[in-house]
């Protein structure tokens, strides 16, 4: 076997590769970004009832402001930021868990929406929906993605935009 001559042997030939040291084996990612939705808790009473949910993240990307921050947040709110980057982004934003309009009805022998299994399908369901989201590239230069994660309050009337990368 020819060793070199061949044009096709040399641009498949593998880089040269230094061994890993215990400290690049277990040092911090170059980057991460980290969300978990938990912590659900219900509100109110009778028809005046939500539930929402606690949104952490941590983070080393530049792109944010705050590396880690904790907001809560209802499902309207994540409907809010799926309306906000379908309008604003060029990405193709995942669905959400369905509203469950069946748990809604009237005269049910459980608490519907309420449930403890419902609001733990729903909070996973959740959490993957904001991971998806959020590991997109393009959706991370949005200000709505931003203002969700790390604003206590959303303000609706915002207006739409990239974020700066300071």
């Amino acid at each position: 076997m020819a060793t070199g001559g061949d044009p096709a042997e040399k641009q498949t030939k593998r880089l040269a590769m230094s061994a890993q040291t215990l400290d690049d084996a277990y040092a911090a990612p170059a980057n991460f970004l980290e969300i978990d939705v938990v912590n659900p808790e219900t509100h109110g009473l009778a028809n005046k009832r939500y539930t929402d949910y606690e949104v952490r993240m941590r983070t080393n990307l530049p792109i944010f402001t705050l590396k880690e921050s904790s907001v809560r947040r209802r499902y309207s709110d994540f409907e809010w930021l799926r309306t906000e980057l379908e309008r604003d982004s060029k990405i193709l934003v995942p669905a959400l868990p369905g509203k469950a309009l069946k748990r809604l009805l009237p005269f049910r022998s459980d608490d519907g929406i309420f449930e403890d299994e419902f609001i733990e399908e729903r909070r996973a369901a959740l959490e993957v929906f904001v991971n998806k989201v959020s590991g997109h590239p393009l959706a991370q230069n949005e200000k709505c993605l931003h203002m969700f994660l790390q604003d206590a309050s959303l303000d609706r009337n915002y207006v739409p935009g990239k974020v700066k990368n300071n």
